[in-house]
């Protein structure tokens, strides 16, 4: 018990001297990292499509976490410094490129609407976690103008066992859970069949991923 009190003491003293500590805003960058793995889509190349993004958070578009002390009291925010809507637009877009469906005017629309983009810390005993959440609400609509597809993607992800509730460990937690639902997107068997007009049934919300 006294161990973690003097930690606690300790670490708060010395971010009183330290500009990057819990007391001062983290801006970061979270950019997209692709998997080292992917498979083409038979057929893919016949399909165009055009790729729209949207914010559909309502409170801190900038914000993606918030620091914490020791006691898991929050602090300083963490802050994007890039535009996650049209960076999560451009990673669909690459990854549907890379599977080999043809990015275009003249065919159908996906539109994805990011509902949450954030990290929050989980403060332990001896060490915490960083804990990232990104949810993606997919829609497709047809070259008629007609919604053909609905489904909300979740993922997280984990940056365990950290010491400092920090913006550069929201950063590792929120490039895993970016990349985990685009790959949950691009991957998803259904959507495919979308694009590729293999699917033709009302549209309707799907279970989430």
């Amino acid at each position: 018990m006294w161990a973690r009190v003097k930690r606690i003491v300790a670490v708060f003293f010395i971010c009183l001297g330290l500009p990057a500590c819990a007391l001062s805003v983290d801006r970061i960058e979270v950019p997209y990292q692709s998997p080292t793995a992917w498979a083409f889509v038979k057929g893919a190349d016949k399909v165009k499509f055009t790729v729209e993004s949207s914010d559909g958070r309502t409170i801190n578009r900038d914000r993606v976490g918030v620091k914490k002390n020791g006691y898991g009291m929050e602090m300083a925010s963490i802050e994007a410094i890039n535009d996650i809507p049209s960076t999560v637009g451009k990673a669909i877009e690459q990854e549907l490129a890379s599977r080999g469906f043809v990015i275009g005017a003249g065919g159908s629309r996906v539109e994805v609407q990011i509902t949450r983009f954030y990290n929050d810390f989980k403060i332990g005993f001896f060490a915490g976690d960083a804990v990232a959440e990104v949810n993606l609400n997919v829609r497709v609509y047809g070259s008629d103008g007609r919604l053909k597809y609905v489904r909300l993607y979740e993922a997280r992800g984990v940056e365990p066992n950290i010491q400092l509730a920090s913006g550069d460990n929201a950063r590792a937690a929120l490039i895993q859970a970016f990349r985990n639902a685009v790959t949950a997107v691009v991957n998803d068997t259904r959507l495919q069949d979308v694009l590729l007009l293999k699917l033709n049934e009302p549209a309707k919300s799907f279970p989430r991923s």
